[in-house]
């Protein structure tokens, strides 16, 4: 393949969901595939299946050591990346209190720091070409928060967070920032893909354990198709209008317009007597 005359996308967790979907889609558009996965079975059926059109690299994204290996595999191979997704992530569930330090902390390290990390180590190849795409695959979940999700919002409020100053940071370097914020799609999120804490304390079984079950129980029905989602990401990466954020499915929609309809009746509330903390002039 000419590299030259093609993308190459750097896509996280290419086994299932959504990094599967936009892995396929990809090929089809004759760009090139660079996607991490974590058992070597899969990854040799992988590379014998797509030999010349995409190549797959074994990668723990909490591991920073194998992160700055994969990159800098990739740019000896390829010369250049031109897309990162940071796609690998799972959803920790359990109510605040009942979530422990670790499984917290391994939360963070997965949806977090390993998409800091991975978007520290393109920026340099990005800068010097001054061109670029960092796609965040965040979730209605990183804008609106959830009973029995509160670790999981947090991992994807801090991705955003972090995303919308980087993309005031390497705009005017001709780089984009898209973050992605899906709803329910029919993926494996809610169900393998996802992780429950160990404790449980009966207080919250109207409120976390109610939704927990609620969500792990429509898994497989979702009403969001991610082949459809792929496509629609790709097609924004590609074109020359693209948004900071790209809210996927109706749901996603309604949920992010009520909670901003929300704020707004809380600031305008609370406006006279928030600006009245201000010092009083002489």
């Amino acid at each position: 393949m000419n590299t030259n005359a093609s993308k190459v996308w750097f896509i996280t967790g290419i086994s299932s969901g959504f990094g599967h979907c936009l892995t396929e889609e990809i090929i089809s558009r004759g760009d090139l595939v660079v996607g991490t996965m974590r058992k070597a079975a899969d990854i040799e059926a992988f590379n014998h299946t797509y030999s010349g059109k995409a190549f797959a690299i074994k990668m723990d994204v909490n591991d920073r050591a194998q992160i700055e290996a994969g990159i800098n595999e990739t740019l000896s191979k390829y010369q250049k990346i031109d897309v990162l997704v940071n796609n690998a992530g799972y959803g920790l569930f359990g109510a605040i209190e009942e979530i422990n330090e670790q499984e917290s902390r391994n939360q963070m390290e997965t949806n977090f720091f390993g998409p800091l990390f991975l978007t520290q180590a393109v920026l340099p190849v990005m800068r010097q070409a001054r061109k670029g795409c960092i796609v965040q695959i965040s979730s209605v979940a990183g804008f609106v928060s959830t009973p029995a999700l509160g670790l999981y919002n947090a991992s994807k409020f801090a991705l955003e967070g972090f995303s919308e100053a980087l993309a005031r940071e390497v705009t005017p370097l001709g780089i984009k920032v898209l973050i992605v914020e899906p709803g329910p799609f029919r993926t494996q999120w809610a169900g393998t893909s996802s992780k429950d804490c160990a404790k449980k304390i009966d207080d919250y079984t109207e409120t976390a354990h109610t939704t927990a079950n609620m969500i792990h129980g429509y898994s497989g029905k979702q009403p969001g198709d991610p082949l459809k989602a792929a496509r629609l990401i790709i097609d924004v990466v590609n074109g020359n209008d693209s948004p900071l954020r790209l809210p996927l499915g109706q749901i996603a929609i309604e949920r992010i317009r009520n909670k901003i309809a929300s704020l707004q009746k809380e600031i305008d509330n609370w406006e006279d007597k928030s600006i009245a903390t201000a010092f009083d002039q002489n």
